[in-house]
């Protein structure tokens, strides 16, 4: 059988970390999917939020370095994780994840107001 996935997404929120009891990293880096398709003549738009698991020296290093927003590449398997609560069966897919790569921070976008030319005369109270 072959088990394998790759997405990029954007981060929902900082990434957690917790130990197990021999001292393993494990992090859960929570991220959303977003994928476009047609349906007749619209656009449609759907997202997709799944945890990566990521265990050892890269959960502390993902822990550390990235946050909400952050886009970044999972590479893994997709696992289901089953529990049972209050009487009802649960079920949740996640990917443990042997490799995540970080993206570049994006520049936020630039508004009209940067984009316009600088005043050619200045006031006492600029410092330059």
């Amino acid at each position: 059988m072959f088990n394998r996935i790759i997405l990029i997404g954007n981060l929902t929120r900082d990434p957690e970390i917790r130990y197990t009891p021999s001292g393993v990293a494990v992090a859960t880096v929570p991220i959303a999917v977003n994928s476009r398709y047609k349906q007749g003549e619209d656009m449609r738009e759907e997202t997709l939020f799944i945890d990566a698991i990521v265990f050892g020296k890269q959960a502390e290093t993902c822990t550390q370095y990235l946050n909400k927003g952050r886009t970044v590449l999972v590479e893994g398997r997709l696992r289901e994780r089953r529990w049972e609560y209050e009487g009802q069966r649960k079920s949740k897919f996640e990917v443990i994840a042997n490799n995540i790569r970080f993206f570049p921070k994006r520049e936020p976008a630039q508004s009209e107001e940067f984009n316009q030319v600088p005043p050619e005369e200045y006031s006492d109270l600029e410092p330059f």
